[in-house]
Order: structure tokens, then sequence, then C-alpha cells
């Protein structure tokens, strides 16, 4: 992995970490940057914010994809990965979307449970089409 794609990868678990933080809290995401002793790099706070911006369109598409998975039984980390991953997508200056869906996949492989991968993997591509 090149410097540029570990240092993506670091700032897409640091954004996960915040959606999670705002989501436990039930506070807003731009609260709960805007209390961070050390302010995340730029590329991380893009994502955080893009990933909130998109949320509710987001949900929607888990809601239409997600077959016999109502939005309030997916995993809240899944839920975020998917959130994260759709909120990268649609930067303006994203990374190509195979990228993107790797990348959630590993963060679902890392954070979540055994199946989560496959799961992220096969509601990120049916979400992108």
């Amino acid at each position: 992995m090149s410097e540029r794609g570990a240092a993506r990868h670091r700032a897409r678990e640091r954004a996960l970490e915040i959606l999670y933080e705002a989501d436990i809290k039930a506070r807003p995401v731009a609260e709960i940057l805007n209390s961070l002793a050390l302010a995340p790099d730029p590329y991380c706070r893009d994502l955080v914010l893009s990933a909130d911006q998109h949320r509710i369109e987001t949900h929607e598409l888990i809601t239409r994809y997600s077959q016999d998975w109502p939005l309030e039984r997916i995993a809240v980390v899944d839920r975020l990965i998917l959130t994260l991953a759709m909120g990268e997508i649609r930067m303006i200056d994203s990374p190509p979307r195979a990228v993107v869906l790797d990348e959630a996949v590993e963060l679902a492989k890392t954070f979540s449970t055994e199946g989560s991968g496959s799961f992220v993997n096969g509601l990120l591509v049916a979400m992108t089409e």
C-alpha cells in the first residue's frame, strides 16, 4: 500500500470512530468533530462530513437493498461503514469506486462480525450500480 493509501486507510478508520461516537452518544457529527482535543486530518474530516451530509439518502438505499433486514436490525458498525463508504463515493475527488468498496469491506472485517465483509460488499455493490 502506498503512503497515501495508508494515510487514507487510517483516515477511514478514524472517521468510523467519529461516526460511531456521534451515533452512540446521539449527538451531531459536527459537535463531535468540534469537541475533539486533536482535530482529525482533512481527509478524515471530509469523510465524516460527507457521510453525515448523505446519511438520509444512504439509509434509504440501505432500506431498499437490504432485503429482510430493516435498518434498525443492521449492526451499528455495518450501517456506519455503509454510510461512510457512500459518503466517500459522493465526494468530489473520490477514489475509484472499487477502492472505496474494498476499504469498506476491510473495515467491516476488522471492526465488525465475521460475515460483515460479505454483507457490506453485497449491499454496496447493489447500492452503487
